[in-house]
């Protein structure tokens, strides 16, 4: 995420250039775009971040191929403003993702004050099901327990919400999406990266065969963060190859 994001203010050629130095062969921007977000809406310019990927791709000279993706904020009811959007552009990856659930950010002590530490992570997973029942223009679910991030559940096992956590799997399988291993929750000191490992194996046992890698990165620093770990996160789930996806088809790439 670059300053085309609500919640960062690294100028784009930096995160590319982070990428291009730690020795990525290709980035792909996923600006957030929340619609409906408490206090005022996450809107992506989405015209103008356009125009500047063209300009860093010319920046970098071929150098890292830059591509095109956006961070959905989902939430069910918000489904045909998603469409008309998705519609307009030529992305070549799309992230859904859970901010919200009920209108409250985890992120606030608010929402773990409402429900508890708990209830609070199986209202997130509950919230999930929802969105992918009414929205499925996206390629993989982002972050799937993000919400644990900032509970206080320090006992956190998955296996505790595993008839709603089946579901929302089954769920995505059959829809053919995909998941996103995310290494933010390594740098938010979680010990594990998102999914935990433990419902990251569960996704591959039930038929989720596509997954990609993001840092979930808001400052160039962060960009590939503890992606040397990845490889050994997905292939302890069972998997042995990642995803990198233009115009919204995924290339598998074999994990070495």
């Amino acid at each position: 995420h670059s300053y085309f994001s609500a919640d960062s203010d690294e100028p784009t050629e930096n995160i590319v250039r982070a990428a291009y130095e730690r020795g990525l062969k290709t980035i792909c921007l996923t600006e957030h775009m929340d619609m409906d977000y408490p206090g005022g809406e996450f809107i992506l310019d989405t015209d103008k971040y356009m125009e500047k990927l063209s300009r860093v791709r010319e920046l970098f000279g071929g150098k890292i191929e830059v591509l095109f993706g956006v961070e959905l904020g989902l939430m069910d009811y918000l489904a045909p403003r998603l469409y008309d959007y998705t519609s307009k552009y030529d992305f070549d990856f799309i992230i859904g993702s859970s901010h919200l659930v009920d209108g409250m950010d985890p992120y606030y002590p608010e929402y773990f004050d409402k429900f508890g530490d708990k209830n609070g992570i199986l209202r997130y997973f509950e919230s999930i099901l929802e969105n992918i029942s009414a929205y499925d223009d996206f390629d993989v679910y982002g972050h799937l327990d993000y919400v644990v991030r900032y509970s206080h559940a320090k006992d956190y096992s998955p296996a505790d919400y595993r008839d709603v956590t089946d579901e929302l799997i089954k769920k995505l399988a059959s829809m053919g999406k995909g998941i996103e291993l995310n290494t933010a929750g390594l740098k938010y000191g979680l010990g594990w990266a998102h999914p935990h490992p433990d419902l990251l194996r569960r996704c591959r046992e039930l038929g989720i065969e596509t997954i990609t890698v993001g840092s979930d990165g808001h400052k160039a620093e962060h960009i590939a963060w503890e992606f040397d770990a990845a490889g050994e996160i997905l292939k302890a789930a069972g998997y042995r190859y990642y995803a990198v996806f233009r115009r919204r088809t995924p290339e598998f790439v074999k994990i070495t």
